[in-house]
């Protein structure tokens, strides 16, 4: 059930964040309601993984998981380009999400 949260925590808050541009520094009123809700879901999610995941841990895969979503949906939704050197670097931090999960001692299987 951890990474179940955990999963929802980076899924609620790839949302949020996807609104926050949308709510258009919070004077569009759905994307801004979209934003709250998803942070507050994110960060309750978060907290329940936590009891099982070390915080560094939950915190090394939310923030690389998010950025790499991230990076995908504004590609998609926001047609912002992504260059060789984002492509690159965003497949390291998918390497270090995975070295993390695959090799490290800290991490509960």
């Amino acid at each position: 059930m951890p990474y179940l949260y955990l999963a929802i925590a980076i899924v609620a808050e790839v949302i949020a964040t996807s609104a926050l541009k949308a709510s258009d520094s919070f004077s569009r009123p759905l994307p801004t309601v979209l934003v709250v809700v998803g942070y507050g879901v994110a960060f309750w999610f978060l907290s329940l993984c936590l009891r099982s995941i070390p915080t560094g841990i939950a915190y090394a895969i939310w923030s690389g998981v998010g950025i790499v979503l991230i990076s995908a949906v504004s590609w998609v939704w926001y047609r912002q380009a992504l260059d060789l050197a984002a492509l690159i670097g965003l497949g390291l931090i998918v390497a270090g999400v995975v070295v993390v999960n695959v090799f490290s001692k800290s991490v509960s299987h």
